[in-house]
């Protein structure tokens, strides 16, 4: 199952060519991610009681297609985890007529806040705090 929210593009998001601003398209994929912990029930406030906190390691953008102010996209989220410490993330940006907008990739991880170093199975420390674990896993 992939996770998405809907968002409305802002006229103050836009840059000078009446399109969104580039760095609006990380703000929209930071927070789907939130919402996906959220919804998980893994609010900030829980994670930083446990000691720990998500990390982007990497981030990718691929920019499709334009969109403007008052347009409605729907920002999808999945985790992909594998053996190690770090996990991937997809997320699209789709319009409303399906057509994709941007993609966004990019690895994560799971910080000690302590230690300052990356739990070594960040799906399952995730799951063991999560309220909803089944909305964690794509």
């Amino acid at each position: 199952m992939t996770f998405s929210v809907d968002v409305t593009v802002r006229g103050y998001e836009l840059d000078t060519q009446g399109h969104l601003n580039q760095a609006v398209y990380l703000q929209y994929a930071e927070h789907a991610r939130w919402e996906l912990l959220r919804a998980a029930g893994l609010p900030q406030e829980k994670l930083l009681a446990d000691g720990v906190g998500p990390v982007a390691l990497e981030v990718t953008v691929k920019y499709l297609r334009e969109l403007r102010g008052g347009e409605r996209v729907q920002v999808t989220c999945r985790f992909d985890y594998g053996t190690g410490k770090t996990f991937t993330l997809e997320q699209r940006i789709l319009k409303e007529d399906g057509t994709v907008a941007a993609e966004i990739t990019g690895v994560g991880g799971v910080l000690d806040l302590t230690a300052r170093r990356l739990v070594p199975d960040p799906g399952g420390r995730l799951a063991a705090l999560a309220d909803n674990p089944d909305l964690l896993t794509g």
